[in-house]
């Protein structure tokens, strides 16, 4: 098994939202990193850029924490004068990463799985991308890259894009699995809401059939 696709490097999904918020905090607001447990709360919970919003406690936080301490992902920061540690990620060094990788991988991290075009519309603030082509070039390095960080998942029906999801928390056969059976969900809830709107037109054409056939009887009175 590779690095990242052993078991005690899986990340769960709290690391990755505390890696993810760590990586998004470290390029928009830098006067504030690295960060201290109270705004790694707020940053993991607030309600914008997340998919899923999650509603972490401050206990959860500092697990995810020490365990991306221990798998060398992130780093205590003790500064001088200051009586909180505060917190930094490490995965452009882990996994030489630029800028414009490490945008990319953040984004996928905080908002699941997307499209090269959703990324460079949600990425701009971390790194400024001029084509969705740029996009993709840095997917595909993240996808070549030993380990692979990055998975391209299969073009799903009715659409004409693939998605991208990251690997941290499993290879990619676990997310192609996953992502027939969202598919599969989607595709049933889409024929369900499909037959109900039919059945309702079905109750609305006999209604305006009964009321024509209402009307042309009492025509026909008028003239018996």
């Amino acid at each position: 098994m590779s690095e990242i696709d052993t078991p005690s490097n899986l990340l769960s999904a709290v690391e990755i939202r505390v890696l993810g918020a760590l990586a998004e905090k470290e390029a928009t607001t830098p006067d504030n990193y690295p960060m201290s447990l109270n705004g790694l709360v707020s940053a993991c919970n607030q309600l914008t850029s997340r998919d899923p919003v999650m509603n972490l406690s401050e206990a959860e936080i500092s697990e995810a924490l020490d365990q991306l301490v221990q798998k060398k992902l992130a780093s205590v920061i003790h500064q001088a004068g200051a009586r909180v540690a505060k917190y930094e990620h490490k995965m452009r060094v882990k996994w030489m990463l630029e800028q414009n990788k490490l945008a990319v991988l953040t984004v996928l991290m905080l908002r699941g799985w997307q499209t090269a075009g959703e990324i460079r519309t949600r990425v701009g603030r971390l790194h400024e991308f001029a084509s969705v082509a740029e996009v993709e070039q840095c997917l595909d390095f993240l996808i070549d890259k030993y380990p692979p960080v990055v998975a391209r998942l299969p073009i799903a029906p009715g659409t004409k894009e693939p998605r991208y999801a990251h690997l941290l928390s499993g290879d990619e056969s676990s997310l192609n699995l996953e992502s027939l059976n969202n598919v599969s969900h989607a595709a049933s809830s889409h024929n369900k809401d499909r037959i109900a709107q039919l059945e309702e037109e079905v109750q609305s054409l006999r209604a305006q059939v009964q009321d024509l056939q209402t009307q042309f009887a009492e025509f026909k009175k008028q003239f018996e």
